[in-house]
């Protein structure tokens, strides 16, 4: 189903309908403050093997990140102690990053099972605000990528849904995405580290 939603004013019913599809183990791909992205509920483990498959990852020990509604929930599924990087989330979230930071044990097994660390966004976006919002748990995530060569990021909904209709339950049509992913920052050395240049600038 390709699904309209206003970025503005998104409708509470077609939010429901997102969010009863990803409650139920689907997939859905949406717009993100970046480029378009695909999830899962964080609980639909079969949902998660097969977004790893279908982006050629282990699906025991998937690369995905995790997208939050806000900084209190962030805090259930993470460890962060360290003043100096809970102050550089706070200020650069929401927003167009990636910060990888230390998980705790509510991640979901295949996050856990060989490392310790997961990437988290709290993207500047009202449609997965709403999203996560009313399912009541973070939601898996990864970019879509563009087998063209050239061009590494579709932008077209119409065009995303073409492509990943016999896979994504909802692809939702919030407009035209952006062609560059997100800023990736590594929380978990000694030292903070870009490892991405992305669209988001830095505040430190």
């Amino acid at each position: 189903m390709l699904l309209r939603i206003y970025p503005e004013n998104p409708n509470v019913r077609h939010i429901r309908k997102v969010a009863d599809v990803l409650e139920s183990g689907g997939i859905v791909i949406y717009p993100t403050d970046t480029v378009y992205a695909m999830g899962c509920d964080i609980r639909a483990h079969k949902a998660i093997e097969k977004i790893a498959r279908l982006k050629g990852m282990n699906p025991d020990n998937p690369d995905l990140s995790i997208i939050f509604r806000d900084m209190s929930q962030l805090s259930e599924y993470t460890v962060i102690r360290d003043d100096n990087i809970f102050r550089l989330l706070k200020r650069n979230l929401p927003g167009p990053f990636t910060f990888i930071v230390k998980a705790n044990n509510q991640i979901p097994r295949m996050f856990k099972n060989k490392k310790k660390t997961v990437g988290i966004r709290i993207p500047e976006s009202k449609i997965l605000h709403e999203i996560i919002k009313e399912l009541g748990r973070p939601i898996i995530t990864t970019s879509v990528h563009d087998p063209d060569e050239i061009i590494e990021y579709t932008t077209e909904p119409e065009l995303i849904w073409e492509k990943h209709r016999d896979f994504a339950d909802i692809v939702i049509n919030g407009g035209y995405g952006k062609n560059e992913a997100s800023t990736i920052v590594d929380c978990t050395g000694d030292e903070i580290m870009i490892v991405r240049l992305g669209l988001g600038e830095l505040e430190w």
